[in-house]
C-alpha cells in the first residue's frame, strides 16, 4: 500500500522523514481490524439497516468516521473485485473479557472508535472544523453478550465544539483563544445535527472550570446551546475540579443524581437471541472536558457502570438487589478494562497515559495516585512542547490531509530557525551554569561573589524570560498541517 508513493524519488533525507512518519503511526498502539465483523458500526446501528445494506461488503458499509486506513486504500476502493482483500482498520481501544456472575457466564466487551475526522494530537487540534467534525472525538460502546442475547450503551466525546484553540509556547498550561473572525453557530449547528441523526437526543456534560482560563470556553458553550434552541439537546455545566477538589470525588454522586432520569430515559439497546430488537438507545450523553480524557473517562465509566447494572439484571445474570460492587472478580476486571480504556484514549492524542486512574481502578483517589499523575503530567508537557509537531505530521500524512507530490522536491520538512532558537539556549546554560560556579567557587571577597552571583543570576532570568516570550519558536510545531487546524 506504501508503494502509492514513491518516496524513492524525494530527497534522501525527506525520504527517510516521510517514511518515520508512516512507521511513527502503524506503529502507534490500538489499531484493529476484523475480518468478519463491522467494527466501524455499533449494535444498534447494524440492527436498524435494511437486507441491502447487510449483504453489502465491510468497505462498502463502513462508517468512514472510524475508517483510520482508508487514504491508503482508496486505489482498492473504486474496484469492488478488489474488496474482498481489504481489511478496515479502527482506531482506539477494544477489550473483550469471559466473566461469570452467579454462575452464568458473559462476554463483556469496551469499544472506543477515534475518529479521523479532525484528527490529531493535544494542543495542535482542538474544537470543530467547518464540517462540525470534533477534536478527539471518540465513540465508546460498551457491549454485554449472554445466550446470545446482546446489549449496548453508546457514549461519545468530543472536543468543545467551536472554533478555538491552544497552541504551545512552553508554559504548562497555554491559554486557550476562541476565534474571532468566524461564525461559530454553522459549524456548531452541523456537529451537532450529526449528531442527533446518528443517535437521538444529546446530553452535553460540560466537566471544564468555571473560572480562570477555562471559564470563556464554558460561557461560550452554554450561550451556542442556548443559541440553537434545539429542544433535543440538554447542556450541564459541572466543574470537575471544584465539586471533587481535596479527594472529594464521592461528589460525583452530584452529577450522576442529575442525569440519572435522562439516563433512564435513554435506556440502551437490546437484542434478543432470535435478533428481535427489545429495547433501543434513545440518545446519547456527549462528554467533554478540555482534553476530552482525564475528567470525561471518569464520567463515562460510571454512567457505563449503572447502564452494565440495569443490562444484567434484564438479562437475567444479576439477580434482583444485587450489585456489580458486590461481585469481587467482575469489579475488578470491569475497573481495570476502564483504566485500560483510558489509557489508550489518553496516550494517542496527549501522549501519556490518563490522569485520576487511580479511581477507575481502586474506587478511590491515592496518594500514590496522585504522584503518577504529578509524572505523567510532565511527560505531558514534554511531548506537547518538542516532539507533538512530528506525531502531528505523521497523522496528516497517514490520513491523507497532506499529500507528497512527486513531481515537486521541494517539501515544507525544511524549517530554518531563526538566530532566537540557538542563541538564547546557549546563552541561558551559560549563564546559570556560571551562576552556580559562582556560589560553589566563591572568593573571600562575599560582595564580588555577590555581584557575580547576582549578574549571572539576572542574565539566565532574563534569557528565560525571552525563551517563555518567544515560547512559539522553540516548540515542535507540525511542518505538513493544515492551516485550519492551527488558527
Amino acid at each position: 500500500m506504501l508503494r502509492l508513493i514513491d518516496y524513492s524519488k524525494l530527497p534522501m533525507q525527506d525520504n527517510k522523514t516521510f517514511l518515520s512518519m508512516i512507521n511513527n503511526v502503524l506503529q502507534t498502539d490500538g489499531l484493529y481490524f476484523a475480518t468478519d465483523y463491522d467494527l466501524t458500526h455499533t449494535l444498534q446501528r447494524l440492527a436498524n439497516t435494511s437486507p441491502e445494506f447487510q449483504e453489502m461488503s465491510l468497505v462498502e458499509r463502513a462508517d468512514q468516521r472510524f475508517v483510520w486506513n482508508s487514504h491508503l486504500l482508496r486505489e482498492f476502493m473504486t474496484q469492488p473485485e478488489l474488496h474482498k482483500f481489504v481489511y478496515l482498520v479502527v482506531h482506539g481501544f477494544i477489550t473483550i473479557k469471559s466473566s461469570c456472575i452467579n454462575g452464568k457466564v458473559f462476554e463483556w466487551s469496551i469499544i472506543s472508535r477515534r475518529s479521523c475526522f479532525r484528527a490529531g494530537v493535544r494542543y495542535y487540534v482542538r474544537g470543530i472544523d467547518s464540517e462540525g467534525h470534533a477534536a478527539n472525538y471518540v465513540e465508546t460502546e460498551q457491549i454485554v453478550q449472554y445466550n446470545s442475547a446482546k446489549a449496548s450503551f453508546v457514549q461519545t466525546r468530543g472536543s468543545i465544539p467551536f472554533y478555538w484553540s491552544q497552541r504551545p509556547n512552553l508554559k504548562y498550561k497555554p491559554k486557550p483563544q476562541i476565534s474571532k473572525t468566524v461564525n461559530h453557530l454553522d459549524g456548531f449547528q452541523r456537529h451537532f445535527d450529526s449528531q442527533i441523526i446518528l443517535y437521538g437526543r444529546q446530553v452535553v456534560l460540560n466537566l471544564i472550570n468555571q473560572k480562570g482560563s477555562e471559564k470563556p470556553l464554558e460561557q461560550a458553550f452554554d450561550k451556542l446551546v442556548a443559541s440553537l434552541g434545539n429542544g433535543m439537546i440538554k447542556y450541564i455545566a459541572f466543574d470537575f475540579h471544584k465539586e471533587c477538589s481535596r479527594m472529594r470525588w464521592h461528589r460525583l454522586q452530584i452529577l450522576l443524581d442529575m442525569v440519572t432520569e435522562m439516563q433512564d430515559e435513554f435506556g440502551y439497546f437490546l437484542v434478543d437471541a432470535e435478533g428481535k430488537v427489545l429495547l433501543s438507545q434513545e440518545g446519547t450523553f456527549r462528554s467533554n472536558c478540555m482534553d476530552c480524557l482525564d475528567r470525561t473517562n471518569v464520567i463515562q465509566n460510571l454512567l457505563a457502570r449503572r447502564s452494565l447494572h440495569s443490562q444484567l439484571q434484564k438479562m437475567g445474570v444479576l439477580h434482583m438487589g444485587q450489585e456489580i460492587e458486590e461481585q469481587t472478580d467482575f469489579e475488578k476486571n470491569y475497573k481495570n478494562a476502564w483504566a485500560d480504556n483510558a489509557d489508550a484514549c489518553a496516550k494517542q492524542y496527549a501522549g501519556t497515559g490518563a490522569l485520576k486512574t487511580d479511581f477507575t481502578r481502586t474506587g478511590k483517589r491515592t496518594q500514590w495516585g496522585l504522584l503518577m499523575d504529578g509524572w505523567n503530567s510532565m511527560i505531558r508537557y514534554y511531548k506537547n512542547n518538542f516532539s507533538d509537531g512530528f506525531r502531528q505530521d505523521s497523522i496528516d500524512l497517514f490520513l491523507g490531509n497532506y499529500a507528497v507530490d512527486e513531481a515537486d522536491w521541494t517539501t515544507p520538512l525544511c524549517d530554518t530557525k531563526d538566530w532566537k532558537f540557538l542563541t538564547l539556549p546557549i546563552i541561558m546554560v551559560v549563564a546559570f551554569s556560571m551562576c552556580i560556579i559562582c556560589l560553589v567557587m566563591a572568593g573571600d571577597v562575599w560582595t564580588e561573589t555577590l555581584a557575580y552571583v547576582l549578574f549571572w543570576g539576572t542574565a539566565s532570568v532574563v534569557t528565560g524570560g525571552l525563551i517563555l516570550f518567544n515560547g512559539r519558536d522553540f516548540v515542535d510545531a507540525p511542518k505538513l498541517v493544515q492551516k485550519e487546524k492551527l488558527d
